[in-house]
C-alpha cells in the first residue's frame, strides 16, 4: 500500500484512475492501490464448496432453538457464533466428502433415503433435474453432480448443486447455462445426522 500526501496535487482523492489505480483512505490515511478486478473462480471444488455453504446458510434459520444450542460448546471454544461453528464444522465435513449435519457431532445414523422418478430434461441452455421422494428415510438435502462424461464416480469436485429435501415430495434443480451437448448427472442424499446414501442412477440430458 502506498501512502501518499496531497494525491492528485489536492488534499484527498478517492475512486479510481483511469484502468490503473484506485484512490482511498484507511483510518485517515490516504492511499492508492492498484486497480484489480475479482475473478470468480468457478473450479469443480470451488464450486462445490459454494453449494454446500449455501444450503447451510440457507438451512441454518430452519432450525429449531434446541438445535441451534447444540452448536454453542463448539463455538465458545472457536470463540465464533454458533452460526460460524455450524457453517465451520459442516464444510470440513463436505472437504471430506462427508454428509453436513444439523447437531454437533454429527452421528451419521439412519437409514438410506431413497429417490424415485430422476429425471433429466433439456431446454434452451439448462437441464432440469427432477427426483421424486419414495418414501423412505429421512433426507435433509440431495446433492446433484454433472459431468461431461458416462460413467462417472460423483465427488466433492464435480457437485454443482446442494438442494433442500424437507417437507417436499419432488425435488428439482436447473442446470444453467449450459453450451450445446450432453452432460451426465448423478445424485445423492443425507440426512440430517450427516448419513449419506451412496449415489446409484446415472442419467443424462442433451443441450442443442
Amino acid at each position: 500500500m502506498v501512502k501518499l500526501n496531497a494525491p492528485c496535487l489536492s488534499l484527498a482523492a478517492s475512486g479510481k484512475l483511469g484502468d490503473a489505480l484506485v484512490f482511498a483512505s484507511w483510518k485517515g490515511r490516504p492511499y492508492a492501490r492498484q486497480l484489480v478486478y475479482p475473478a470468480n473462480p468457478r473450479s469443480g471444488g470451488q464450486v462445490g464448496v459454494r453449494a454446500m455453504m449455501k444450503f447451510l446458510s440457507q438451512n441454518w434459520a430452519g432450525l429449531t432453538a434446541g438445535e441451534q444450542a447444540d452448536w454453542e460448546d463448539r463455538a465458545e471454544d472457536m470463540i465464533i457464533s454458533p452460526f460460524n461453528a455450524f457453517i465451520s464444522y459442516n464444510l470440513t465435513r463436505w472437504r471430506n466428502y462427508l454428509g453436513p449435519s444439523q447437531l454437533d457431532p454429527a452421528t451419521e445414523a439412519g437409514v438410506d433415503a431413497g429417490l424415485a422418478n430422476i429425471t433429466s430434461t433439456a431446454g434452451v441452455r439448462q437441464i432440469t433435474l427432477s427426483a421424486d421422494s419414495n418414501g423412505a428415510g429421512d433426507p435433509w438435502g440431495i446433492i446433484w453432480y454433472r459431468s461431461p462424461t458416462a460413467i462417472f464416480t460423483p465427488s466433492f469436485s464435480n457437485c454443482i448443486a446442494v438442494i433442500p429435501a424437507e417437507a417436499a415430495d419432488t425435488f428439482t434443480f436447473v442446470d444453467t447455462p449450459l453450451d450445446p451437448g450432453e452432460y451426465f448427472y448423478n445424485q445423492d442424499v443425507f440426512s440430517a445426522t450427516g448419513h449419506r446414501t451412496p449415489a446409484d442412477f446415472e442419467h443424462s440430458a442433451t443441450v442443442t
